[in-house]
């Protein structure tokens, strides 16, 4: 045997392995719905109707993504990404929502999702948003910076010509 592989084999393994995806959103319905649709396609899924509850669950299972709403109760979307980044978790995030809070990205562009889908969609636009950021990522669960250090930063009276 080439001496590659058994290093090959685990990760065929691993490419092969059904993805497991949180969604996340307080209606009940569109929550279903949501799911129903990934299940349909092979994926695995767990709900949430909140923030509190998805956060929760997602620091008991490792999840593959996350899709999920901005106006949610307990915990709003703004504050689940801040949660994210606040412990270094890099999650594929889908954002299915009505409108964004677009004034908190300006200040925090950390806080943005990788895919944002403004309601209404379309359930291939839905599927196709899933399966690529899913093929992008590879279900990446990497160690992201801290948001950066703004006290470090030179002044502008730092800065010589």
């Amino acid at each position: 045997m080439p001496p590659d592989q058994p290093v090959s084999a685990p990760l065929r393994f691993r490419a092969s392995r059904r993805k497991l995806i949180l969604v996340v959103h307080d209606d009940a319905d569109l929550r279903q719905l949501s799911a129903s649709i990934l299940m349909r396609s092979g994926f695995l899924v767990d709900t949430a109707a909140d923030g509190a509850t998805a956060w929760e669950a997602l620091n008991t299972v490792s999840y593959d993504l996350l899709v999920t709403d901005f106006e949610m109760p307990n915990v709003s979307g703004v504050e689940f990404q801040r949660k994210l980044y606040a412990v270094r978790r890099a999650l594929p995030v889908i954002v299915a929502s009505p409108d964004l809070p677009r004034r908190d990205f300006p200040r925090n562009p950390w806080l943005q999702p990788a895919v944002t889908l403004l309601m209404p969609y379309t359930v291939g636009e839905f599927l196709g948003t899933v399966k690529v950021l899913l093929s992008v990522t590879q279900g990446a669960r990497l160690s992201i910076p801290p948001p950066p250090d703004r006290k470090n930063w030179p002044s502008i009276n730092g800065w010589q010509l």
